[in-house]
């Protein structure tokens, strides 16, 4: 069983630059295939950004590409999420998922585990 916390929460006005972290504990990290998703109030969980277990390769939605970096650090059991350029779309609620599966995936039904998500709100 992985436990996922994410933190990083923030307000910030467009055109700024936010971090997100997600501790994982329980299970073997370098062995899962990661990936931020998120929430729009009233809006449909969406995949953002994806790092592979097995090949390190990254994928991002077409709205965040060229802004945000996926990063993981095997070593202290962590996936980072560089959020730049940030846009009041941007805003919503950002949740760490764990998926078993070697490539990356994007549907949520595709991710094993979830976090309790932390909240980003980008002002205009």
């Amino acid at each position: 069983q992985v436990q996922l916390v994410e933190s990083g929460e923030g307000l910030m006005q467009a055109g700024g630059s936010l971090r997100l972290s997600c501790a994982a504990s329980g299970g073997t990290f370098n062995r899962y295939t990661m990936a931020w998703f998120r929430q729009a109030p009233g809006k449909e969980r969406e995949f953002a950004a994806g790092i592979a277990w097995f090949s390190g390769a990254t994928k991002y939605t077409d709205s965040v590409n060229g802004r945000f970096i996926i990063s993981r650090d095997n070593a202290k059991n962590t996936l980072l999420l560089q959020m730049n350029s940030l846009k009041p779309e941007d805003t919503g609620r950002y949740y760490c998922a764990a998926s078993q599966r070697a490539m990356i995936v994007t549907s949520p039904r595709d991710y094993d585990y979830w976090g309790q998500g932390t909240q980003v709100t980008v002002s205009s």
